[in-house]
């Protein structure tokens, strides 16, 4: 026996010899250079593909495996003179004896100067598409016909190849993408990748750089990869530990500005499963840093993403700054402060923030924001805040609006200078002239036309044209270019305020329509909050209904049209005492001089109400009344909007004096009673009453009136019963036309 396995041993130690120098023979004295047509017809016929070799080929055979191509490319069966992949080396080598047992032990894996060009034609037909299928039959050439009812090969379902490779590494590696049909292109160049031992189910060190490329837009990106991969083929599990990815980027759209990013956690992706989930998620991009937990579900149908997403605090503004967004000019510290944390839905087409907690500057706001489709830039938003103040985010007025504003201003302060408001002695002030709207272009024409939106957003306290809404509630949406405001509501100043309308920016010029219901709100404190001194005090109920069109405050200001109702109780007009002003009327008719002190400054009155008609920036009023103790007030004329002016009349009945101790050079004589005293007012708006002036030539006729009731009185004395009623009353009616 022991010569029997001596004489074993020495006969497979001989065929180990011979089989060791076979491998020497036929790597030493064949060269496989002299076979290279051989070799590419074998890859026409196995393999489909157009083999060129222009380099060496080296190889060995025993105890390694091995193969080393120089400068080779393959192109497609169909367009054999277009490469889609080149390389300047490729070296590997297999250990031979592993093989027979399906194991692949390799040793380096070096990848040199490897070019891969992508391209999609006109027609949506990629250069890929026919790698590995045979080459088009010529004209007349018959197809050996396939036997479709010849069973299939048995499948051996044997264990898979097991993978043992010393390393991998690629350098100076380039992948270009480009489509024909919308004239994209992408790049990745200088592509260096280097692997530790690859073992199936172990960690496997991977390290990946490459500088990225698009056209459109036009930007570049270089990047960092590093990470532990591991991978089982059986469970179909690959894992990306400690995985993290740092860059720099630039281009179109940063605006010449760039950005630093990173991102690191935890990859897994179980295609067994169809999920793939990152664990320990970090992202940065310049001053923004967020945490989180992503997971992907249905990757084999249509991928749902969910997770959680936390964004620390950071200045908004600066960041978007520092990404080549910056926004518009708003007040000095809007933006500065903002966080975030949400839960986080997604698909292919779509995002939703759900449970989102987003701090802003001042303010606080919980709900839910998405984008439910991407391509249609449909945007939902259902929020509620505590305090918004919407104005510091609005940009400043321009220099031409401020321009028209001080010119006007200056209009104003030259016509209150020449009025004498005590005396009412001196002429009305002129009708302005100048305008204080602005030109300047207000409505995102483009924006809006695309914009798909539906917002549900309430407020403890709104701050919107500086006015002060609690308990604010908007509901607003768009679509094709129609923006409806469903409803803008809330308490003002203890009154209450609501708002709805459409802007409509498909024709040439946008068409806005407003509604606004305003009940038991203190004049005096919106206009004071608009920075406008108020002629009057009061709780004004308003009503309106308006029409304008333009993209300007100037252009809808001159084209509004429309109705409006207003009630103004329990006020004031300021400044102009109306009673003094009669008293000194009465006191010319009487003949008399006034002998007390000037009365108050101000005029109480219990109601003023009327309605408005707007025509072409102009509103006229034809039925005011006033209901002041004493008196009866009517008027009629036309506020100009375009200038913000005033021509008015004002007829005062004396109702009577109810003062205990009334002037005697005012005391209202029977003859005077029931006669309506004339004022007119003209000039600037914000001069309110003390734009008013005793209407001179309307005084005359009040003259001739009160002459006529005082004549009538004597006929009534002298002439009694002695001529009959009708005698009597044509000749009284002489005096009272």
């Amino acid at each position: 026996m022991k010569a029997f396995g001596k004489i074993l041993g020495l006969v497979l130690l001989g065929l180990l010899l011979i089989i060791v120098a076979l491998g020497f023979a036929l790597s030493h004295l064949f060269d496989p250079n002299d076979y290279k047509d051989e070799i590419r017809q074998i890859a026409r016929d196995k393999a489909h593909i157009e083999l060129t070799l222009n380099g060496d080929i080296g190889w060995s055979l025993f105890p390694w495996l091995g193969l080393e191509l120089h400068d080779a490319s393959v192109a497609t069966l169909t367009a054999p003179d277009q490469p889609f992949a080149d390389l300047q080396m490729l070296g590997l080598s297999v250990r031979v004896l592993p093989l027979l047992r399906k194991e692949v032990q390799m040793s380096d894996v070096r990848v040199e100067g490897l070019n891969l060009h992508l391209t999609r034609d006109k027609d949506g037909r990629g250069n890929w598409e026919d790698i590995g299928k045979p080459a088009p039959a010529a004209p007349g050439t018959e197809t050996a016909a396939t036997d479709s009812t010849k069973p299939a090969a048995a499948d051996t379902a044997s264990q898979p190849i097991k993978l043992d490779i010393d390393s991998l590494t690629v350098n100076n590696a380039r992948v270009e993408y480009s489509d024909e049909l919308t004239g994209k292109q992408f790049s990745a160049e200088s592509i260096q990748l280097s692997t530790g031992p690859v073992h199936e189910a172990t960690s496997i060190p991977v390290k990946l750089t490459a500088f990225l490329g698009t056209n459109q837009p036009v930007m570049r990106v270089k990047t960092e990869l590093d990470g532990k991969l591991r991978f089982d083929r059986v469970l179909k599990r690959y894992q990306l530990e400690d995985m993290k990815i740092v860059g720099e980027a630039s281009g179109e759209p940063l605006q010449g500005k760039t950005m630093n990013f990173s991102a690191s956690g935890q990859l897994l992706v179980d295609m067994a499963a169809n999920v793939a989930e990152w664990s320990s998620l970090k992202i940065s991009a310049n001053q923004l840093r967020a945490l989180g937990e992503l997971k992907a579900n249905s990757l084999d149908k249509t991928p749902q993403i969910s997770g959680g997403l936390s964004i620390a605090q950071l200045d908004l503004a600066k960041f978007l700054d520092s990404i080549g967004q910056p926004l518009p000019t708003m007040a000095p510290g809007s933006l500065s402060k903002f966080e975030l944390v949400t839960q986080l839905s997604a698909t292919p087409t779509s995002v939703s923030f759900d449970d989102l907690k987003l701090n802003l500057d001042d303010s606080t706001f919980n709900g839910r924001i998405a984008v439910e489709d991407f391509a249609k830039q449909a945007l939902r938003i259902q929020l509620k805040g505590d305090t918004f103040d919407a104005d510091r985010y609005l940009p400043p007025k321009s220099a031409e609006s401020n321009g028209a504003k001080a010119a006007r201003q200056a209009e104003v302060q030259g016509s209150e200078a020449s009025a004498l408001t005590a005396s009412g002695d001196s002429p009305l002030p002129d009708a302005p002239t100048k305008s204080g709207w602005s030109t300047t272009k207000i409505i995102p024409v483009e924006r809006l036309k695309t914009l798909d939106l539906n917002a549900d957003i309430s407020f403890g306290q709104l701050t919107l044209s500086k006015l002060p809404i609690q308990n604010a509630a908007l509901k607003a949406n768009s679509k094709d270019g129609v923006l409806t405001l469903e409803n803008l509501s809330g308490s003002l100043y203890k009154g209450t305020f609501a708002a709805n309308g459409s802007l409509n920016v498909q024709p040439v010029l946008p068409v806005v329509k407003l509604q606004t219901r305003i009940t038991s709100v203190p004049v005096e404190k919106i206009l004071q909050s608009q920075g406008q001194t108020s002629p009057v005090t009061g709780l004004l109920t308003l009503n309106s209904n308006v029409t304008g069109s333009g993209n300007s405050q100037s252009a809808l200001i001159q084209s509004l049209n429309g109705t409006a109702s207003f009630a103004l109780n329990n006020g004031a007009l300021l400044n102009a005492n109306i009673e003094q002003q009669l008293c000194k009327a009465i006191s010319t008719l009487n003949r008399k001089t006034l002998s007390g002190a000037p009365l108050g400054k101000d005029t109480p009155f219990n109601e003023l109400k009327g309605s408005l008609v707007f025509r072409n920036g102009v509103a006229s009023n034809q039925d005011l009344v006033v209901r002041i103790p004493g008196l009866s007030v009517k008027g009629d004329g036309d506020i100009d909007l375009r200038v913000l002016g005033m021509d008015y009349r004002i007829g005062i009945t004396i109702e009577g004096d109810t003062r205990p101790m009334p002037d005697p050079a005012c005391q209202v004589g029977k003859n005077f009673v029931g006669i309506e005293l004339p004022l007119r007012c003209r000039g600037p708006l914000e001069l309110g009453a003390k734009a008013c002036r005793l209407d001179k030539e309307g005084l005359g006729k009040v003259a001739v009136k009160a002459a006529g009731n005082k004549l009538s009185e004597k006929l009534e004395e002298k002439l009694g019963d002695k001529v009959s009623p009708e005698l009597k009353d044509a000749l009284k009616g002489l005096f009272k036309r």
